[in-house]
């Protein structure tokens, strides 16, 4: 069955930089497109991130500048580096597959547990 495994979450203050790592088994990876979401408490989970299994970058407006994402298909593994963090990025962010590079849930069919980041101030 499809895996997502998410890593690197943590506490780091404001202005400082966390990587999140996604590894996936159970599936054809590079044939995948990846996502990142995120669900701040008391929030409806919304899209941070995204990658095309050919490299296309998709991110919202509120990472852009900030945040990059990538993938190594040779380790199953996508990743976001998030940088400048604010205490506004305070969330669990979660790792997700599916076939097309979307911004909405439903564009994704296989999600990870999440990983808990929290920026202080």
């Amino acid at each position: 069955q499809v895996q997502l495994v998410e890593s690197g979450g943590g506490l780091v203050q404001a202005g400082g930089s966390l990587s999140l790592s996604c590894a996936a088994s159970g599936l054809t990876f590079r044939s995948s497109a990846m996502g990142w979401f995120r669900q701040a408490p008391g929030k409806q989970r919304e899209f941070v991130a995204a990658i095309s299994s050919n490299g296309l970058l998709n991110y919202a407006d509120s990472v852009k500048r900030r945040f990059s994402i990538f993938r190594d298909n040779a380790r199953n593994t996508v990743y976001l580096r998030m940088n400048s963090l604010k205490p506004d990025d305070t969330a669990v962010y979660y790792c997700a597959a599916g076939s097309v590079r979307g911004s909405t849930e439903a564009e994704y069919s296989h999600w990870g547990q999440g990983t808990q980041v929290i920026v202080s101030s």
